[in-house]
């Protein structure tokens, strides 16, 4: 087993860099490229990719995605000799991995990794590795130099298991923005929130990020983007063909794809704009009057379900008909309640769970942003727990 003796790492974003840095630190040669054009002085860089893989017995990829790995591989290929081994970090689709290695041959090896820059940097990350048992042997030298190494079957299976991994991170993050919301909503001090939350199972987040989740890192640098990691979420959704919350959830955040991902706990809760047609609806409810159902309600809105054992598709004035005017006898012992909300950009769903005694509905309510920026009702449908 030789240790190839120039390393050439193509991608000097975060992560390339933080693993060129490592790499150098530890007395490999390495010879960085990047897209970008941009130079880190502690790794030696060229502006032509070919030249750095003609000298080189590793090629370390760090880069975005699948179609830049393709791109780059495609450039660099008729310099790129047969015997020297391509070592992939980046995080693509399963079906991009495994294309990769085919076009490829024995000597690619499909390496994404768990962990970010600090992690790189202090060579604490958690690799997966696919390949020809020769081409992992000859790379692990320095894969074990960036951190410990996992062997997988295949370039696809590590592909979709770094794709799982970060969905956990994913759910993390959205839980620690709902526990944030939560809060605010509660009025509880931000800095005493997040010492409670540092004692649970959310803590190690909440300390590896809460210069972020403080709103004191102006000066720090993001380690792991929302972009990023919106889009892994997005190749998870697609390549499992299965519903999944944190693809939406960190799609269109208002907030800075570039930012760190710690920033999506803290984007402001859903605009009161939003909110006001549900809370009309709920007002109707809670006095029987159907003008707050009016106010709730586009005028074409269709109410649907299952009402004793028959499908109804209720017309706005039909629905509001139901209503007598005044509150329900039992009013003083029911509950509402907005489960969920999701914006995209004109048009939202929500999920709202009514306790009516000893009836439970769920709602679910597609609304739109009409003409003048209001939000409205446009159709619910629900279904009745008895």
């Amino acid at each position: 087993m030789t240790t190839p003796h120039t390393i050439a790492v193509l991608g000097l974003g975060r992560m390339g860099n933080a693993m060129a840095t490592r790499l150098t630190a530890q007395g490999r040669h390495v010879v960085g490229w990047t897209r970008s054009g941009r130079t880190e002085d502690a790794v030696e860089t060229t502006a032509d990719p070919a030249e750095a893989v003609a000298k080189a017995g590793l090629v370390l990829l760090a880069l975005f995605d699948g179609p830049a790995c393709r791109q780059v591989l495609d450039e660099v290929r008729d310099v790129l000799r047969t015997d020297t081994i391509v070592l992939n970090t980046s995080t693509v689709a399963p079906a991009e991995a495994s294309e990769l290695a085919r076009r490829s041959g024995p000597s690619y090896v499909h390496a994404p990794v768990l962990g970010s820059v600090p992690a790189a940097a202090a060579g604490a990350l958690r690799i997966l590795a696919a390949g020809d048992h020769d081409a992992v042997d000859r790379a692990r030298p320095v894969l074990e130099t960036l951190g410990t190494v996992r062997r997988v079957d295949d370039a696809s299976t590590a592909a979709a298991l770094k794709l799982i991994a970060n969905n956990s991170l994913a759910g993390a993050v959205l839980a620690l923005r709902d526990s944030l919301r939560q809060a605010d909503a509660l009025g509880l001090p931000r800095a005493q929130v997040l010492d409670v939350l540092e004692l649970g199972r959310l803590g190690g987040l909440v300390t590896a990020k809460r210069p972020f989740l403080a709103g004191e890192a102006a000066a720090v640098t993001a380690e792991f983007t929302i972009g990023a990691l919106a889009k892994d979420m997005a190749l998870l959704a697609a390549a499992s063909n299965t519903p999944l919350r944190g693809a939406a959830g960190l799609a269109d955040p208002p907030a800075d794809p570039e930012a760190d991902i710690a920033v999506a706990a803290t984007v402001p809760a859903v605009a009161d704009a939003v909110l006001e047609p549900l809370r009309a609806y709920m007002r109707g409810h809670a006095t029987g009057d159907p003008a707050h159902f009016r106010e709730a309600f586009l005028p074409t809105a269709h109410i649907e379900g299952m009402r004793d054992g028959a499908f109804v598709s209720w017309r706005l004035d039909e629905y509001c008909a139901l209503f007598p005017g005044r509150p329900a006898p039992d009013e003083a012992t029911r509950s509402r309640r907005i489960d969920a909300v999701d914006v995209h950009g004109t048009v939202a769903t929500a999920t709202m769970t009514l306790r009516h005694g000893a009836d439970l509905f769920t709602d679910i309510f597609l609304l739109v942003r009409a003409d003048g920026g209001g939000w409205r009702i446009a159709n619910k449908a629900y279904h009745r727990h008895s």
